[in-house]
């Protein structure tokens, strides 16, 4: 049954999955189910031409890997790109703070709410882009064996994105805390158009970027053939029967 396991799963079923590493992902989680039901000495068990189980899985999957490892560098490389973006501008924006400073080096708008704003979400900004970027380079720096894929993989993109996400809202919040503290303090309709046009790129990036956030969680952390991807120990045999098809 594990070599059977360790079979590539037909075209038709793959492409249902977003993206070649979530595919693997799915190949691996299956064989892990199947690895439950089975007795401990049949994991390295032969078949007639000598492989075990691990071979097997290896030899049809060898392709997948290759893809799985080109789509997740693709995702980090572009989003690295996007948190080293981010890091640059919210520094520079810390450095060089709203209105200026004092002589005696305080800003000018200290005592302002809205300079509170932009400090606080400037900052957020500034963690949460760095968080990512490390998250991200770690993703390509990282060995791609093909039981990375199961978890550490997906896990390190999953934050990486969230972090990403957090960074980039808190930055739309500090330009909008600055527009207003420069342009329009004594023009508080104004507020309107800048939360609105603030909150333009944050829309686009959930509507880009959300639904794969939430594959990978989903593939990650649910399973489909139970309720847990790491302590369900039961199969579900129509789950079965689909994937062997």
């Amino acid at each position: 049954m594990l070599h059977l396991a360790g079979r590539l799963a037909p075209t038709n079923k793959l492409k249902l999955i977003t993206g070649a590493a979530l595919q693997l992902q799915r190949e691996l989680q299956w064989r892990e189910e199947v690895k439950k039901m089975v007795y401990p000495s049949m994991v390295t068990e032969e078949n007639i031409f000598n492989d075990t189980p691990e071979m097997v899985f290896a030899k049809e999957h060898q392709d997948l890997v290759k893809d799985g490892k080109e789509w997740i560098k693709t995702v980090a490389e572009s989003s690295s790109i996007t948190a080293t973006l981010i890091i640059t501008i919210v520094f520079a924006a810390a450095i060089t703070v709203p209105g200026g400073n004092r002589e005696n080096g305080v800003p000018v708008f200290l005592e302002e709410a809205a300079f509170i704003i932009f400090a606080i979400s400037d900052a957020i900004s500034l963690f949460s882009s760095t968080t990512a970027l490390l998250l991200f380079l770690s993703i390509l720096t990282a060995r791609f064996a093909q039981e990375d894929f199961l978890v550490r993989l997906p896990r390190r993109l999953i934050i990486g994105l969230y972090a990403l996400l957090i960074s980039t809202a808190a930055m739309m919040v500090a330009f909008g805390a600055t527009l207003f503290l420069v342009f329009c303090r004594d023009k508080i309709w104004m507020l309107a158009p800048i939360c609105g046009l603030a909150f333009l790129p944050i829309a686009v990036f959930c509507y880009l970027q959300v639904p794969l956030m939430i594959d990978l969680w989903q593939s990650t952390y649910i399973s489909m053939f139970g309720m847990d991807n790491h302590n369900n120990s039961e199969l579900d045999p129509d789950d079965m029967r689909v994937h062997l098809w």
